[in-house]
């Protein structure tokens, strides 16, 4: 009788191993796929044109710099051309094309690249958290596309 329940609780954990595993064993194939997010950014009334100033000087160029890098295969800006809804407001939606979700994810030292592009770091720091001083909201949101023709 032992021998039945062993020979159930192994089956058992087979069959667990595999349904776990099997999604996994396919991660690498979609892991090329490029991985999109998209940064909103809802800045408090009369700052938007501050803010859009900052990224521009501060934040954008580290984001071409990443493109060099190949880590960011795209970076574009949109801003709503009506306007919404107080509590569905936003001023600028940045979308990032990463190479795939891998470096998306991965520990990158952002920083580190700072430093090597702005040489006067207090004013940089200062500029940056002006930056997002500014903001009355900030989310960013991952994105996948639908395929309507599956």
């Amino acid at each position: 009788m032992i021998s039945i329940f062993r020979g159930l609780a192994l089956l058992l954990f087979l069959t667990i191993t595999l349904v776990v595993a099997s999604p996994a064993q396919s991660a690498p194939a979609s892991s090329e796929k490029p991985f999109v997010v998209e940064y909103y950014y809802k800045a408090k009334w009369g700052h938007a044109d501050e803010f859009l100033k900052l990224f521009k000087k501060n934040h954008y160029p580290v984001l071409k710099k990443e493109m060099e890098m190949g880590r960011i295969a795209k970076v574009w800006m949109d801003q709503p051309r009506y306007h919404t809804t107080e509590d569905g407001r936003w001023d600028y939606r940045v979308t990032i094309v990463f190479k795939n979700a891998t470096v998306a994810n991965e520990t990158f030292d952002e920083a580190a690249l700072q430093k090597q592009m702005y040489t006067d770091q207090e004013t940089f720091q200062r500029e940056e958290q002006r930056r997002f001083e500014i903001l009355d909201g900030h989310w960013d949101l991952p994105v996948k596309t639908v395929d309507l023709e599956k």
